[in-house]
């Protein structure tokens, strides 16, 4: 078990600086994933938190005490690369215990070890065969036992899944989940750019943009409450549709005249202030649904189609609205491209954001 504390955490290249002052607490036994776009910093955080990168200013410390100048070999750290980077000419056995050999660590500790790792990653069967005999996602389990083998403080994943196909990225995904379940003392910390993945493992979710963090959250707080624009369009799949808008009516009811020239009504009380101002509203493509007659809060032509089976992608051109809306329908409808459709949602559902892309509800 091991507590992460960084205040003010900065870290440059010469005159540019990459990480903008984070400050993060981690709980022990806390399960904490980084998302973000390629280039926001979430990998560069990581290897500061390894000691792979040194911190430019700040302070990071594990358990009260003082990281920044200590070595990536003393921090208690072990950390699981996107490259499995296993030694072609050992058993997986021999992959997963030779660190402790160059450590000195007597046989019989070694081989409890690895047992006991195998058993966890169901590896077990496995011990005796070379990676070349190994699927993709079993070569990814063999690098996380190496790392589990160490006994570890905190456990450091580096985008782990991105060089396994769809399905070996599921089956391997659940894996670290029934790892996390086995160890719920261990602290792990997760990068990832997939916020599928965030969302399904994560106890918290950091999201962060050019080298800040935007939001802290669980999952569920980061899908239904995000702080601003760009965490709501990050979190939910597909993205959340983007409608500007103007304040039309101010009081215990905000009315919303729509750019594509609906109108809707939310239970956000704004006051005289707002009227008249830019905002935009936020509506997740499974919350829009067939307009009944008379109920449409938005209208459009059908471009796109992606059946599904279960349910239905449907991609519609509005006016006023930049780039296509997506709605989740259910897949027993019948809509082909051109068809024009009116579409609406409910209101408790609706996200509301200001000119500068802050949250107001």
């Amino acid at each position: 078990m091991a507590e992460l504390i960084l205040r003010d955490v900065r870290k440059t290249y010469g005159t540019i600086e990459v990480l903008h002052g984070i400050d993060l607490d981690i709980r022990s036994g806390e399960f904490v994933v980084f998302v973000g776009p390629s280039g926001c910093g979430k990998s560069t955080l990581l290897r500061a938190i390894a000691g792979l990168e040194e911190i430019s200013s700040g302070t990071f410390l594990i358990d009260g005490a003082l990281m920044n100048h200590v070595a990536p070999s003393k921090r208690g750290i072990a950390m699981v690369f996107q490259s499995y980077a296993l030694y072609p000419h050992m058993t997986v056995f021999d992959n997963m215990a030779f660190g402790m050999k160059i450590a000195g660590m007597k046989k019989p500790e070694i081989a409890r070890r690895v047992a006991q790792a195998a058993e966890v990653l169901q590896l077990s069967p496995y011990l005796g065969r070379y990676p070349r005999a190994l699927s993709g996602g079993q070569r990814q389990r063999v690098a996380i036992g190496r790392a589990i083998v160490r006994d570890p403080k905190v456990f450091l994943f580096d985008e782990p899944l991105s060089n396994l196909d769809a399905a070996l990225r599921v089956a391997t995904r659940l894996e670290i989940a029934k790892l996390k379940q086995a160890m719920p003392d261990a602290t792990m910390i997760y990068v990832t750019h997939d916020q599928v993945e965030a969302m399904t493992l994560a106890d918290r979710i950091v999201v962060l943009r050019d080298g800040r963090i935007e939001q802290i959250g669980a999952p569920v707080e980061l899908y239904r409450r995000p702080a601003n624009l760009f965490v709501a369009r990050f979190i939910g799949s597909p993205a959340m549709n983007v409608i500007p808008a103007t304040v039309a009516g101010t009081g215990a009811q905000t009315r919303l005249r729509l750019a594509s020239g609906g109108e809707i009504e939310l239970a956000l009380p704004t006051g005289p202030g707002m009227q008249g101002q830019p905002v935009h509203l936020g509506l997740r493509p499974e919350d829009l649904r067939i307009a009944e007659p008379g109920g449409t809060v938005v209208g459009g032509r059908v471009s796109l189609v992606e059946q599904l089976g279960e349910v239905q992608m449907t991609y519609i051109e509005v006016d006023g609205v930049e780039g296509p809306l997506v709605a989740k329908l259910p897949g027993t409808l019948d809509l082909v491209p051109g068809q024009q459709i009116g579409l609406s949602v409910d209101p408790a559902t609706a996200h509301l954001f200001d000119a500068e892309e802050q949250s107001l509800r």
